[in-house]
C-alpha cells in the first residue's frame, strides 16, 4: 500500500472531495484525521472509514482559529504520535459581482481558504521537520489560474495558494517536505450544487445553461470532474518519493483549462 503507517490530517473532510480523499487514504494504509467544523459528521466519516477495515479518528477543527487547529494538530500526534500528510482542503463559495462583496465576505473566503492554509501548514510543519518527511496539499482550484466572473475573492484566494505552495517547497526541501497544489475543475459537490440556482439568478439563464454553458463549457467533454479524480491526484503528490515534484500545480478539469 502506497501510504501504509502514514498518518494524513485532511480539513474539510466530513463531505465531498475532502472525504473521498480520506477514504482513499485509508485504503492504501494511512492513519486519516477527519478535521472539520462538523464534528459528528466528521465522526461518522470516520467509522465508514473503520467499518471498511481502515483507521481514523474525527476531529473538530475551525481552520480559521489558530488554537483549534493546535488542538486538533495535537489530537492527531496524541493519537498517531505525528503527521506525514496534510490536505488544507476547508473552503466556502460565496458568488456576487465584485462592488457586491461585502468585506466582511471578503474576509470569511480568504480567512477559510488562505489563513486555514498557512495555520495547518505552520501547526504542521514543525512535526514534518522533526520525522525529516512530509507532503502539504493545497485544494487550489482552476481559479488558482484562471478568473471567472461573480468570484473575486475566491478566485484571489485560489491564487494565493500556489504562492504559498512555492514557497513550502523551496523552505521544506531541505528537510524533505514537499508541498503541491491540486486544481480541480468543477466538481459536483454540495458547494457546486449551491452554485447553480445562484449563478442561474445572477446571469439570468437557466440551470441546466449554468451547468452546459458555464460550467462544463470548456471541458473536451462536458464532464464534471469526479471527487475520486482529485482523490488520485491527492494520493500521487502524498506518495511521490523524491522532491521531483514539489512546488506544482496540477488541473483536473477534463481540459477546461490546459496548459
Amino acid at each position: 500500500m502506497k501510504l501504509d503507517g502514514k498518518v494524513a490530517i485532511v480539513t474539510g473532510a466530513a463531505s465531498g472531495i475532502g472525504k473521498a480523499i480520506a477514504q482513499r487514504y485509508a485504503r492504501e494504509g494511512a492513519k486519516v484525521v477527519i478535521a472539520d467544523l462538523n464534528l459528528d459528521a466528521a465522526n461518522g466519516v470516520a467509522a465508514e472509514i473503520k467499518s471498511a477495515g481502515g483507521e481514523a479518528r474525527g476531529v473538530s477543527m475551525d481552520v480559521t482559529n489558530e488554537q483549534h487547529v493546535n488542538a486538533g494538530v495535537a489530537a492527531t500526534v496524541g493519537a498517531y504520535g505525528g503527521v506525514d500528510i496534510l490536505i488544507s482542503n476547508a473552503g466556502i463559495q460565496i458568488i456576487h459581482p465584485l462592488e457586491e462583496f461585502t468585506y466582511d465576505e471578503w474576509k470569511k473566503i480568504m480567512a477559510i481558504h488562505v489563513d486555514g492554509a498557512f495555520l495547518t501548514t505552520k501547526a504542521c510543519l514543525p512535526l514534518m521537520y522533526k520525522a525529516g518527511r512530509g507532503s502539504i496539499i493545497y485544494m487550489g482550484s482552476v481559479h488558482s489560474k484562471e478568473a471567472s466572473v461573480l468570484k473575486g475573492p475566491y478566485v484571489a484566494a485560489k491564487h494565493a495558494l500556489i504562492g504559498l505552495a512555492k514557497t513550502i517547497a523551496k523552505e521544506g526541501a531541505a528537510r524533505g517536505v514537499r508541498a503541491n497544489v491540486i486544481c480541480p475543475g468543477f466538481v459536483r459537490t454540495p458547494l457546486v450544487d449551491k452554485q447553480i440556482p445562484e449563478q442561474s439568478k445572477l446571469l439570468g439563464i437557466s440551470e441546466e445553461d449554468v451547468i452546459k454553458k458555464v460550467m462544463l463549457k470548456e471541458t473536451v467533454d462536458g464532464q464534471f470532474t469526479t471527487v475520486d479524480d482529485i482523490a488520485e491526484i491527492a494520493l500521487l503528490f502524498a506518495s511521490f518519493p523524491s522532491n521531483a515534484l514539489t512546488g506544482q500545480s496540477l488541473v483536473v478539469s477534463h481540459g477546461w483549462l490546459m496548459q
